[in-house]
């Protein structure tokens, strides 16, 4: 899902007490859908938010609500939703945001595509509008540090690596070993945590300062055209951002 498009949302919602909990979160998202059982649907109020009736079982629906939105914030159990979705997974590239929130909407706990589909985002943003904890387990952002997959995403930065590349060099990152940031292109506010950047990278404007020796993996900003001996030279350990044109 890009995160430029207004993204579809669903919340869903069982019983009599997650029925109230997705009603108090659907004030603050107009534009959410409300998915309730038939059971609890006559009862519902009049609300500004769209409403879908889930007829039979969940189980039986999860498929559509796999292909209709962009993130399902579930009023469900944990282990209720890991069978539910189970047989719908495809990839993180294909596989909408999953988010549970515990009946008592204490906690909300992104459950699948946390960085690709925006699901560790959306708990954040669902977690302050309910008062509630958002309950992160993506290394990177528990550790507060670059997530390799999803770098400069909203500002538009094209990701150019292999697959194994990033999973490399994303284990180096969560691993604390030193990694070469070089930026020769694009927007310089591509930082947005609070905390400072972690002392592990350490940063370059330009490829030709970095003693590759010194560095398990080189993460680089940059509009050039990489000559593949350069990333043969590199293996596994190079990740490539591309920023649009003119965002300097």
């Amino acid at each position: 899902m890009s995160p430029f498009i207004q993204p579809r949302i669903a919340l869903v919602a069982i019983t009599k007490h997650s029925v109230s909990q997705a009603l108090r979160l659907a004030e603050h998202l107009p534009d959410a859908q409300l998915a309730v059982s038939e059971k609890f649907a006559a009862g519902l109020p009049t609300i500004a938010n769209p409403v879908e009736v889930l007829i039979g079982a969940l189980s039986a629906n999860m498929g559509g609500l796999f292909a209709r939105y962009d993130q399902l914030v579930l009023f469900i159990s944990l282990g209720a939703v890991v069978r539910l979705i189970a047989p719908h997974l495809k990839s993180k590239d294909e596989d909408p945001g999953v988010l549970v929130v515990d009946d008592a909407a204490r906690f909300v706990i992104p459950v699948l595509s946390g960085h690709v589909g925006g699901a560790n985002a959306y708990a954040e943003l669902i977690a302050g509008l309910l008062g509630a904890e958002a309950v992160l387990t993506t290394a990177s952002d528990v550790g507060k540090t670059i997530p390799v997959d999803i770098l400069g995403r909203e500002l538009s930065w094209q990701v150019e690596a292999p697959k194994i590349n990033i999973t490399r060099v994303s284990a180096h990152v969560v691993n604390e070993e030193p990694i070469a940031f070089v930026q020769e292109a694009g927007a310089k506010n591509w930082w947005t945590r609070p905390t400072p950047l972690p002392a592990t990278i350490h940063v370059f404007e330009r490829f030709e300062d970095v003693d590759l020796a010194r560095f398990k993996a080189v993460l680089w900003v940059t509009r050039r055209d990489i000559a593949p001996e350069q990333w043969e030279q590199l293996a596994e350990r190079l990740v490539v951002y591309r920023p649009p044109v003119g965002q300097d």
